[in-house]
């Protein structure tokens, strides 16, 4: 599987991924084929540390413009400040195999991954080509 991402949006992720030493966190919006927005959300989690979770209401609320005619939420982002850009076991343990796309920052690394039934990585997960786009 690919997914395509301008330049412009994964140098966005990246700088937010840079800009906290606790787990950053936010939306991929889009299609199957191309991440078209990213949005930056707060990370709730009581360990923001160690772990993310997506702020519920900003979720709903991309949902909503979905709804409305918006771009689909095609997945999310998070970061590992002081890890790789694969999965955790924890990430698989509340992953949903849902198709969900989930890019994740490490060590200065940018890597994909698709949410799945029976995935290569920890039963969850199977790796995703990013291609990066001039725009």
């Amino acid at each position: 599987m690919k997914v395509e991402i301008s330049i412009t949006l994964r140098q966005r992720i990246l700088d937010h991924a840079r800009s906290s030493q606790t787990e950053v966190c936010g939306l991929l919006l889009g299609n199957r084929e191309r991440i078209i927005a990213v949005e930056r959300c707060a990370n709730v989690s009581s360990e923001p540390a160690t772990r993310f979770e997506l702020d519920p209401a900003a979720l709903i609320a991309a949902w909503r413009a979905a709804r409305s005619g918006g771009p689909q939420v095609i997945g999310h982002y998070h970061s590992h400040p002081t890890g790789n850009p694969r999965p955790s076991p924890t990430d698989a343990a509340e992953a949903a195999p849902d198709g969900a796309i989930w890019i994740i920052v490490g060590a200065g690394e940018m890597a994909a991954w698709r949410a799945v039934e029976c995935g290569a990585l920890h039963g969850r997960f199977d790796p995703v080509e990013l291609i990066v786009t001039a725009e």
